[in-house]
């Protein structure tokens, strides 16, 4: 018989740094690499100019914590979401956000992280978000996005396209090329 107690959401504001809880354990999560936080961020920053043009929802950027209440998972923390609930202050964001995207860091590939992304995304779908991107800077398939009402059969973008995350963010759109480093004023 199992005496661990599991995991609370106070617990979740005690931990140094991003995690989620996930089956009653603390999952802490590990910071990212050049390419990927540049990605992150390049999302992060079109939602934003989004949000307040359209002043409508809030961009979320990395180490945010969103509270569901599933039986399995009670928090999620993507690397950048777009979240149309109430503004919460202090605390954590209370439902899912309508977008999440999730940017593959170089731990995660393999078949036991296509596996874990998969259940993330069931969750996600489960707590009410309704488009999931699955960002792959190393794959030609760069954005998967997965929706609520096709959970397995992701609309696929490529550099040289336009992504979007319709019905979640309704006329937001981003170049895919700009989540590439070689594409900023910089290089050019």
């Amino acid at each position: 018989m199992s005496t661990k107690l599991r995991a609370t959401i106070e617990d979740l504001y005690r931990v140094d740094g991003k995690a989620e809880i996930v089956d009653g354990e603390i999952v802490p999560m590990s910071p990212t690499g050049a390419a990927p936080n540049y990605a992150t961020s390049e999302i992060f920053k079109s939602l934003d100019s989004y949000s307040r043009l359209n002043k409508t929802g809030f961009a979320i950027n990395d180490n945010a914590a969103f509270r569901v209440y599933l039986p399995n998972r009670e928090s999620f923390s993507p690397d950048v979401a777009f979240h149309t609930g109430k503004w919460t202050g202090m605390k954590f964001f209370d439902g899912a956000p309508v977008f999440a995207a999730e940017v593959r860091s170089e731990g995660d590939y393999g078949p036991a992280a296509e596996i874990q992304m998969a259940k993330k995304r069931a969750d996600y779908f489960a707590a009410g978000t309704l488009i999931v991107w699955d960002v792959n800077l190393l794959s030609d398939e760069v954005i998967k996005g997965y929706s609520a009402d096709n959970p397995t059969g992701p609309h696929v973008y490529r550099r040289g396209e336009t992504a979007n995350a319709e019905p979640a963010v309704p006329g937001w759109s981003m170049l895919v090329d700009d989540l590439f480093i070689e594409n900023h004023p910089m290089f050019s």
